[in-house]
């Protein structure tokens, strides 16, 4: 899990990130009691794919019915950095970076704003989808992520959220346990 405390992260989240994490070691250790697409109807509906393009920044590929309605258009094809401002762009752009050169999930709390003034807090789960030259897709950087509200989306009263602020990054936790090596020693 990356250094924030797994408590603190939104269920779906670590869902995700742990389907994720269960994946990319063995597809072949996962079990009949993993988690299952039909319970949690929420999460799905709060997905999306974004993909670098040179030319257009990072474009959404696809996006969940659920934050399409949350953020009040269709996305498709349009450049996810422009959902931030100032300096918020930048550093999204510099973290969706570091998500895909580390090969590993980073998260970002937020701000989403109406027009009108209303706010939410948000958590994004940002996590590379396929690792660069083993897919059909694996030269084009391409990232799934999850778009959740923490709660408060009533007080949105309906309108979409136009604008986001960043609050916190937590960039991807590239800490490997790899083999411990042990040095014995004799005196003969």
């Amino acid at each position: 899990m990356p250094v924030m405390q797994d408590r603190s992260l939104h269920p779906n989240t670590r869902i995700l990130v742990d389907a994720w994490r269960r994946m990319g070691r063995t597809p072949s250790t996962n079990t009949v009691d993993d988690p299952r697409v039909a319970e949690h109807p929420d999460l799905i509906t709060q997905l999306f794919v974004v993909q670098h393009s040179r030319e257009y920044g990072w474009l959404f590929r696809t996006a969940g019915q659920g934050l399409s309605g949350l953020l009040g258009r269709d996305l498709t094809n349009h450049d996810f950095l422009q959902l931030w401002s100032g300096p918020d762009r930048e550093m999204m752009a510099h973290f969706m970076e570091a998500v895909r050169f580390d090969g590993a999930p980073g998260i970002i709390r937020g701000r989403g704003e109406t027009l009108t003034g209303q706010r939410v807090e948000v958590e994004i789960t940002l996590m590379p989808l396929v690792r660069p030259g083993t897919g059909a897709h694996g030269d084009t950087p391409r990232l799934l992520g999850l778009y959740q509200t923490l709660g408060g989306e009533p007080m949105l009263k309906g309108r979409p959220i136009w604008r986001h602020r960043i609050s916190m990054l937590v960039p991807p936790d590239t800490h490997s346990t790899g083999p411990q090596l042990r040095l014995v020693s004799t005196n003969g």
